[in-house]
């Protein structure tokens, strides 16, 4: 058995493949690096073939989307951890053996990332991902280096390695074990969100998830779906509502459901005003969808850690509304906020 898989998943992605993949391979030291093709129709198969024969291909027969495709692709290779990485991100030299070093320090350590910087602008962080993953108490992500659309300088505030609560499925390490352990993504959420709802499964279980600033890799972002995309809103919306139902202690899952259901009204409308018409009527497509699923979400939750009798909450969990303090209180950046050092 391998120490470390890198696993690439692709759609339509050759572009992307044909232009990382040298550097990956250039810094994998010596481990073996999969592309794990989700029924492409750019030739990304071919290429593969013609020009990275080192690379150990497995072929999907549907396009399964993030969540489903690692899951197909994982249950067909053998190691003690697996690399994650979006085929849109360049790796720089060094950057695996400390996320290794730190994933071993602790067996409790489930998954851990990197610092994730821009491909495009390389002195700032990366929206997805940055220096580490973190929920307000209404299910709401946003990083250490990023919030909403403001995306910070790395200017080494944030070289400290610590516990985070989710890591980004950009570029990702992930202890097999528990991987499978946990089942793999949700693969109803298909795309977004998913590493999110696997992260918080995982501390609900007592694992830990770690940002590792030692290793660097930079990633373009919105390489399958573009930033403004009524697609993305749907997935968005509709995921981070199944997310926070399977995941909260029954003392606070009706709540915080029915607060985020006011917020997402009044982002619709907000969006509505704005001519975005395509992404309100996605919120709303998301929130039915979010009900067509509440039976089998009941299902997931009674599967999961009881969270019927137990108060499972965590350090990482932001205790304030993150919109709040961003667009009332104008706190934009990570460190600004209060309670901070607290995470």
């Amino acid at each position: 058995m391998d120490q470390v898989a890198i696993v690439i998943l692709n759609y339509n992605g050759r572009a992307y493949l044909e232009r990382f993949l040298p550097s990956v391979l250039a810094h994998s030291e010596g481990y073996p690096v999969y592309v794990a093709d989700n029924d492409s129709t750019d030739d990304s198969v071919g290429l593969l073939r013609e020009k990275f024969p080192t690379v150990r291909l497995v072929q999907l027969p549907l396009n399964f989307g993030y969540a489903g495709g690692y899951n197909a692709a994982l249950k067909q290779i053998e190691a003690r951890y697996f690399l994650l990485l979006n085929s849109d991100v360049e790796v720089s030299p060094g950057w695996l053996s400390p996320l290794l070093k730190l994933a071993d320090t602790n067996p409790q350590i489930a998954a851990c990332q990197p610092k994730i910087r821009s491909y495009k602008e390389a002195h700032r962080f990366e929206y997805a991902g940055a220096a580490g993953g973190y929920i307000d108490y209404l299910g709401y992500p946003f990083c250490r280096g990023r919030l909403f659309d403001t995306v910070e300088e790395d200017q080494h505030q944030y070289d400290d390695a610590r516990e985070i609560f989710w890591a980004t499925g950009a570029c990702m390490l992930v202890r097999a074990e528990v991987f499978h352990q946990l089942d793999g993504f949700d693969p109803r959420f298909f795309a977004h969100m998913e590493e999110i709802d696997w992260c918080w499964r995982a501390k609900n279980a007592g694992y830990q998830i770690w940002y590792c600033p030692d290793s660097t890799v930079f990633h373009v972002g919105g390489g399958t779906l573009p930033k403004s995309n009524s697609r993305k809103t749907f997935l968005n919306y509709r995921n981070s509502l199944a997310m926070l139902y399977k995941n909260l202690p029954t003392g606070l899952v009706f709540r915080t459901i029915f607060i985020r259901l006011v917020l997402d009204g009044i982002a619709g409308g907000q969006l509505l005003l704005k001519g975005n018409w395509q992404d309100t009527m996605a919120i709303i497509r998301a929130h039915f969808a979010f009900y067509s699923w509440l039976s089998f979400l009941r299902k997931q939750r009674r599967s999961l850690t009881d969270l019927r009798k137990n108060r499972i909450t965590h350090k990482q969990i932001y205790p304030h509304s993150i919109v709040g303090q961003y667009f009332i209180k104008g706190n934009k950046t990570f460190r600004d906020l209060p309670n901070s050092t607290e995470l």
